[in-house]
């Protein structure tokens, strides 16, 4: 059972990435799995095909093998194992060689749910773009389960500015919004989460491929196709109706950015308000706290400079190689 795991922080560009990937033969676009038992299941939000949860027919297959009644438990122990406090313990982990999170008995609900998931949808590779590393480092851990993880990076002065906008949970008419952290703290989420993302799995080019939203939207279609190249997507015809246009289709995503409700002809380009819209103040900020990781993933210092191409990392995957974020 193969899962593609879209891993990094927030506002980069993964739910472009899963509708996408949504739309070729074989593949679910599951959306954030990590969060189905409280997005889920007990607070019953749009699946990305429109219904609600527990009316979806895919969801309604897929409960009927998953322990339901204890959603609201199963979210709440995930939360508790997977702390930022702990992430420095599965660093640790990692180095020697260990499980990185300790076993607990949801895991075995876990393998369920996605063995469940892919049977019910007919894949061959589920698409989860749950972002956080830990719970990525807890999948590829359980039996049965065979990881491959795609992290998506974008300049964090584009992701702080995004994660500024007002938007609804779940589309513009949702008068509950999506939370709107401050940009200093969206900087070292950034930083902490695409810092762990790479210690984790980085050393591992066969199960890791690194992507920029900015090459993505520069070349959709070479990008994508190198992204389905290293998930073991057969690329068929594909979404692409030009090299930078596709169609999008329903997806059952299960929660995630409220552009995955997204469907019909869809442009890929770049979306890059941010240089006029964040302030001198705020992207002063945000260059402060990330410049490590600026400078490891080729964006620049200093405002105005170009990125540097500095490449993605995989392992050989053969002969191939928006304005909407995640």
């Amino acid at each position: 059972m193969r899962v593609l795991y879209l891993a990094g922080s927030g506002r980069s560009g993964s739910t472009l990435v899963t509708n996408v990937l949504g739309q070729y033969d074989g593949v679910l676009a599951a959306g954030e799995l990590r969060y189905l038992w409280q997005r889920g299941e007990v607070d019953n939000r749009p699946c990305g095909c429109g219904q609600p949860f527990r009316d979806c027919p895919l969801w309604r297959e897929v409960r009927r093998e998953v322990p339901v009644e204890r959603a609201g438990a199963i979210a709440a122990r995930l939360r508790g194992r997977l702390r930022m406090r702990e992430v420095p313990e599965l660093l640790r982990r990692v180095r020697a060689g260990r499980r990185p999170v300790d076993p607990h008995p949801d895991d075995a609900v876990l393998t369920d749910l996605y063995a469940a998931v892919a049977r019910h949808a007919g894949a061959r590779v589920v698409v989860d773009s749950s972002k956080l590393p830990p719970y990525g480092a807890l999948l590829g851990a359980l039996p049965g389960i065979d990881l491959r993880v795609l992290h998506v990076v974008r300049d964090p002065r584009a992701t702080a500015f995004s994660w500024r906008r007002r938007r609804g949970l779940d589309g513009a008419a949702d008068q509950r919004l999506m939370s709107r952290p401050p940009v200093w703290k969206a900087a070292l989420l950034w930083s902490v989460w695409n810092a762990v993302t790479a210690r984790i799995w980085a050393g591992d080019g066969g199960r890791y491929l690194r992507v920029r939203y900015e090459d993505l939207t520069a070349d959709p279609a070479g990008t994508m196709a190198r992204i389905a190249a290293f998930a073991g997507i057969e690329p068929g015809a594909g979404p692409f109706t030009d090299p930078a246009t596709v169609r999008l289709a329903p997806t059952h995503s299960v929660a995630g950015n409220p552009s995955r409700h997204r469907t019909g002809l869809v442009p890929i380009r770049v979306d890059d308000q941010w240089r006029q819209g964040l302030s001198r103040w705020s992207y002063a900020v945000v260059t402060a706290l990330t410049v490590p990781g600026l400078r490891r993933f080729g964006y620049p210092v200093r405002r105005g400079a170009q990125s540097t191409d500095v490449g993605s990392r995989s392992a050989p995957v053969g002969a191939s190689t928006g304005d909407e974020e995640g």
